[in-house]
């Protein structure tokens, strides 16, 4: 049994039983592959990222901790010179340090400072100064070593605005970093100040023991204190934020990773900066793992699908094709049986005695039904025929009385083309494209007659290939339209033309701008096409008017071919919208018989 064309058409469209099939089971295995892409990612791949950011943070507090352990030996180192009552009689009394007496103070001093400092030193050199800020004594004593305390630093250490810790850190003359404090007894008042040269070895050794990233330790100036062995101060700093008296990490311009701590000893700020692909670089590499394996099972799990499907549903497609092949000539034949699944086996017995039923009860029907529809289409068709070849004449011979020869020639032309679309195959439905193109000719037939006063309009796509109907079933209402509709009105007449399919349903509108119809004549013209085939031959005796052959004659044949599966509505357009409207809804079907 062969189906129409615009069913092959449809087809396309349908999906197979092996794919839903297909989509159904990879639907299902996308779920569980994201469930388990989801799991990787909660599971195992974000408390990776969290346990890389807390080291990060770890590492920073431990480097500022050690930091601030050698701080608070320099702190405890300077309260054991304090601690000793001798260095305030003799910075009291202070000589200078070229006389005698000076040089006996000096010794006394650097005494003081051997056995505070014991054993081990971290530091470079320790110096104390009077109260004009000169050096009176050095426990070593470079030659860089400074021979005056800055102004500033006296000032600040007079005033107390140091901090709590009555110190402050700040680069010396020599280029390093000197721990300065005032020497002072309980009452506060002051003898001289003491000032420790560090050690630059134990103050980068937080930063010497990075593998990843660059340490940089900041003052409360934004100076660099330390910094990595590696790290180039000349090319420029990170992107480093000001942060509050607290530990933390946030991502800078470069996307690069920063954790950050205060020092509550010291108040400088320890920075670790990390490249983002060294702390994120285990988490993608498990990342990646993840999406890999999840789409090998992926296309693995697809494969097998697909060929568990297509071995599943071989004997289905088998009788599918074998049906397929079936006609009215040949309903006799033997369908292929050999499968291994109980309820195929039982769907081919029933398929073979509906068939013998089906060729006997068929044959009977076939032929009378056929001959019977195509002699009724036919006889119709006729009557329309000749109607239009009288008007397209009456026009032709109008245009010649008034000498226009071109247009002659062209209206000769449009009607050569109909002529040749009515006598070709008269019998044989066409599809609404043709039927279109008909229309079009008409029209322009008509155009040269009317010119500029006709304006007309055609909008359909390409689904209109697909649409099936008999000949000459859109070209009558156009001739009633410009015949009849726009009789008692003035120009410019406007006739469109809309096709439309979607979902199975296609529909065909035809409106114009004329003068409409009657109430009472469009209710009557109504009823008679209601009344279809039982009132026919009443239908044919009409003479005149819109209810005549352009409208019954056509809906009759449309019904001939769609049966109830097709809709006929006609209308006065509502509002300022003056015309009629023509609606035309059928539905697509395997058979028209």
């Amino acid at each position: 049994m062969a189906f129409p064309s615009y069913m092959r058409g449809r087809a396309v469209f349908q999906a197979s039983l092996q794919t839903k099939l297909l989509l159904t089971f990879v639907i299902l295995l996308v779920i569980v592959l994201s469930c388990f892409l989801a799991y990787v990612n909660w599971i195992v791949i974000k408390p990776l990222k969290i346990s890389n950011e807390n080291e990060m943070l770890v590492t920073t507090a431990t480097a500022s901790n050690q930091l601030d352990e050698y701080i608070n030996n320099q702190i405890q180192l300077s309260h054991r010179i304090l601690s000793n009552q001798q260095i305030f009689q003799i910075l009291n009394n202070a000589k200078p340090w070229h006389t005698t007496e000076g040089l006996r103070q000096s010794r006394a001093l650097r005494d003081m400072m051997f056995e505070a400092i014991g054993p081990t030193m971290n530091i470079r050199d320790m110096i104390i100064f009077n109260l004009e800020g000169q050096a009176i004594s050095a426990f070593i004593g470079h030659n860089d070593n400074p021979s005056s305390l800055a102004a500033e630093w006296k000032e600040e250490l007079a005033t107390g605005i140091t901090g709590s810790g009555g110190y402050m850190l700040a680069p010396h003359s020599s280029g390093g970093m000197a721990f300065t404090r005032a020497i002072s007894n309980q009452n506060g008042q002051i003898f001289g100040y003491l000032s420790i040269m560090l050690d630059e070895s134990y103050l980068s050794m937080p930063a010497e023991d990075m593998l990843a990233g660059d340490l940089y330790i900041v003052n409360k100036a934004g100076e660099i204190v330390v910094s990595s062995p590696h790290v180039q101060i000349d090319n420029g700093l990170p992107s480093l934020r000001s942060v509050g008296p607290s530990s933390g990490l946030y991502i800078n311009d470069a996307e690069d990773y920063v954790a950050y701590h205060q020092s509550s000893v010291t108040g400088w700020t320890t920075y670790l900066v990390t490249p983002k692909r060294a702390v994120l670089g285990p988490v993608n590499s498990v990342k990646y793992l993840s999406i890999t394996l999840i789409t090998a099972l992926m296309i693995f799990s697809f494969i097998y699908i697909y060929l568990s499907s297509k071995k599943f549903l071989l004997p289905i497609r088998k009788l599918r094709h074998q049906i397929s092949r079936i006609q009215y000539s040949n309903l006799n034949v033997r369908v292929d049986n050999n499968a291994h699944n109980n309820e195929l086996i039982a769907l081919n017995d029933s398929f073979q005695e509906l068939l013998v039923r089906l060729q006997q009860s068929i044959e009977r029907e076939k032929l009378a039904l056929h001959e019977e529809v195509k002699a009724r289409g036919s006889a119709l068709q006729a009557q329309i025929a000749p109607h239009f070849i009288h008007n397209s004449l009456y026009l032709i011979s109008i245009a010649a009385q008034e000498g226009k020869n071109e247009v002659v020639s062209a209206m000769c032309k449009h009607l050569s083309d109909s002529l040749r679309y009515i006598v070709s195959s008269p019998y044989q439905h066409v599809s609404l494209s043709e039927e279109l193109e008909h229309t079009r000719n008409y029209l322009s037939l008509v155009q040269h007659n009317y010119e500029d006063d006709l304006q007309w309009i055609i909008e359909a796509d390409e689904s209109a290939q697909f649409i099936q109907l008999p000949r000459l079933v859109i070209q009558p209402f156009v001739e009633n339209c410009i015949e009849h509709a726009f009789a008692d009105i003035d120009p410019p007449w406007r006739l469109a033309i809309r096709v439309k399919l979607y979902n199975g349903i296609w529909a065909i509108e035809i409106v114009d701008n004329g003068s409409g119809i009657e109430e009472d004549r469009l209710a009557e013209i109504m009823d008679n096409i209601t009344g279809s085939e039982a009132r026919e031959h009443e239908l044919h005796i009409h003479s005149s008017g819109l209810g005549n052959m352009g409208v019954v004659n056509t809906v009759n044949r449309l019904k001939l071919m769609y049966r109830n599966r097709l809709f006929f509505n006609l209308f006065n357009n509502g509002g300022q919208e003056r015309g009629v409207t023509v609606q035309i809804i059928g539905s697509l079907t395997r058979d028209f018989y």
